[in-house]
């Protein structure tokens, strides 16, 4: 199976697949169509849905989230191949640093150059999140990485 992806920016009309698959993985999913919210659905260059992903920029900042890969195509490497473009989505938007909180995946985010950080060590601007302050819960694990 390929790992090149399509990436679609998704429009906050276009977001309701979004929900559904956050919601099946039970994953937050109650500001999806936020607009500050940039999310992107991915497929593989054979046409196959991958999964979903965004961010959430604060100036240098951004907040990974709302990653999930649909469940055929789990353990296949997409979800790297998704975060590896949601970097680059980053670095072209100016950030120099992005946060993620996870409730279970910390060795997947540590296999791809993320380290844990203490919340506090979060930006406040991030830390102000919906994301961060409401949707997930105060025991998720907050990570880090320095991308330029």
């Amino acid at each position: 199976m390929s790992r090149r992806l399509i990436a679609t920016p998704l429009a906050t009309w276009e977001r309701e697949g979004v929900k559904a698959a956050l919601v099946k993985a039970a994953l937050p999913a109650d500001d999806v169509e936020d607009p500050r919210v940039l999310l992107w659905r991915f497929e593989t260059v054979e046409g196959i849905p991958a999964g979903f992903g965004g961010l959430e920029v604060f100036g240098s900042d951004a907040l990974l989230r709302s990653l999930v890969t649909l469940p055929p195509l789990r353990q296949t490497g997409m979800g790297a191949a998704m975060v590896a473009v949601l970097e680059i989505e980053a670095r072209a938007l100016k950030c120099h640093a992005i946060y993620l909180l996870t409730g279970s995946d910390t060795n997947f985010f540590a296999r791809l150059g993320y380290a844990a950080c203490a919340h506090e060590d979060v930006p406040a601007e991030v830390r102000g999140s919906r994301q961060f302050a409401a949707l997930c819960p105060p025991t998720a694990k907050a990570m880090v990485k320095r991308i330029g």
